[in-house]
């Protein structure tokens, strides 16, 4: 499982370059081994030992894994400085998250209360994936989102809170972040493109035939404040690339 651990970094990230560097500069490599060493005592019943190990881990590389969460093999902790990962949460093969995640819970109930992620999974730098849900195979979650549903397997899930996005992402690089959709922005415009519209229609059926000099200077002085107005939004909705 080690090998297959290390493999996935070689494979995933450009800058790794020796097995020595990835061994001692790469703390998500480093939270792994300390949680399969803390996992294994815990199953066998050991405690108080299995936790300080997690605590130790907790210390030298800034994640956080409960020695009760299971990880599947292959999974690449990017980074890793504020991971968090709960006492029932399952981690399949081959995942990959990033800085600031959390695979938390949503309050003190007892049971399962982590959520569950498939093979494959994408969570992107600070999401918050919480409570008992499950995130089917290749599932992408876009930086920043909080996911408190179920995901669908080939989807992917971005916002607060997480709406699925897109359907089908077996064709798709799961590092291209820049192409993951703003719903929020998408919604914007298309009220915006409403906006616009209707306010079309109004100046159509409450057009005159013959406007006075003061009402022209007047509907000069509105359009231009409109169109100031617009290219204020505008100037939003194309910094959110949409």
């Amino acid at each position: 499982m080690l090998l297959t651990d290390l493999q996935t970094i070689y494979d995933r990230d450009p800058a790794a370059r020796n097995w020595l560097e990835v061994l001692f500069c790469y703390p998500g490599f480093q939270a792994l081994l300390f949680h399969r060493l803390a996992h294994w005592l815990y199953k066998k019943g050991i405690p108080f030992i299995p936790r300080f190990i997690s605590h130790i881990s907790r210390f030298l590389t800034g994640i956080e894994i409960h020695p009760g969460a299971l990880i599947g093999k292959g999974v690449f902790i990017d980074h890793g400085m504020g991971v968090v990962i709960g006492e029932t949460a399952i981690v399949g093969d081959y995942a990959l998250i990033y800085q600031g995640v959390t695979l938390g819970g949503t309050g003190k109930e007892s049971g399962k209360r982590h959520p569950t992620l498939g093979s494959h999974v994408v969570v992107g730098a600070g999401a918050k994936v919480l409570g008992n849900i499950q995130i089917g195979d290749r599932v992408r979650i876009g930086a920043g989102s909080v996911v408190l549903r179920n995901a669908p397997s080939n989807t992917t899930v971005v916002g607060i809170p997480g709406r699925i996005t897109r359907q089908n992402n077996l064709t798709t690089d799961v590092l291209d972040h820049d192409k993951l959709r703003d719903v929020e922005a998408e919604v914007i415009r298309a009220l915006f493109e409403r906006v616009k519209s209707l306010e079309k229609q109004f100046e159509q059926l409450g057009a005159k035939p013959s406007l006075l000099p003061a009402e022209v200077e007047g509907k000069q002085t509105n359009n231009s404040k409109n169109n100031s107005s617009d290219g204020m939004i505008e100037d939003f909705l194309d910094g959110s690339g949409i």
